[in-house]
């Protein structure tokens, strides 16, 4: 019956699936792939799982490479926080690029350059006995062909400080990788919130 409908119908119902019901749609014949590859239905899928910030953006691979792709930011920026949960240096040493150029700013406001100087600054925040529970929010990223950027609101243990917290991620031999971290208290009504190192 959908294989009798015009495009724009074919796409408005593609666009209630979510991204495994399109993948698997694409699987069942020809005509349903054509229809599930469409890039107006992985526009409206983009627009539906992510950001509606990118109104201005015209992917230069379609629609679909750039959902397939700020998945994948998404997936390694909470991967991020999982590595600081478990406090995992070796973790976080394969996650950064090793370069002399990778910046991590903490809320303390120190700047750590380099990649050797930021694996030493995550391991002094990983000494600490206080555990570290983030709760994310208000997720925006923008990917382009080979940096992406994921800007956030972040809340330590829920009753701490908030943070606004930017990752930076740059594509090297295949992978995504942090270039930049940038971490720093939140202002409410003026007042500085207590400063944590993260």
């Amino acid at each position: 019956m959908m294989e009798q409908l015009v495009p724009e119908i074919t796409t408005h119902a593609l666009s209630y699936l979510d991204y495994r019901s399109l993948c698997r749609l694409s699987m069942t014949n020809s005509r349903m792939r054509r229809a599930a590859n469409d890039d107006n239905a992985w526009k409206a899928l983009y627009h539906k799982d992510f950001t509606l910030e990118q109104d201005g953006v015209t992917p230069v691979n379609g629609w679909k490479a750039y959902y397939a792709a700020t998945r994948g930011i998404m997936n390694m920026n909470a991967e991020f926080f999982n590595i600081i949960r478990e406090r995992s240096l070796q973790a976080m040493a394969r996650f950064w690029l090793n370069s002399d150029y990778v910046k991590c700013i903490h809320p303390s406001g120190e700047l750590f350059s380099g990649y050797n100087t930021v694996m030493q600054s995550w391991q002094l925040c990983f000494n600490w006995e206080q555990g570290f529970d983030f709760q994310v929010q208000d997720m925006c990223t923008r990917v382009l062909t080979d940096m992406a950027w994921v800007t956030m609101k972040a809340y330590l243990n829920m009753d701490g400080a908030p943070f606004h917290i930017t990752n930076v991620f740059e594509f090297h031999n295949g992978r995504w990788l942090m270039v930049h971290h940038h971490c720093s208290v939140m202002l409410i009504d003026g007042l500085d919130q207590q400063v944590v190192v993260i």
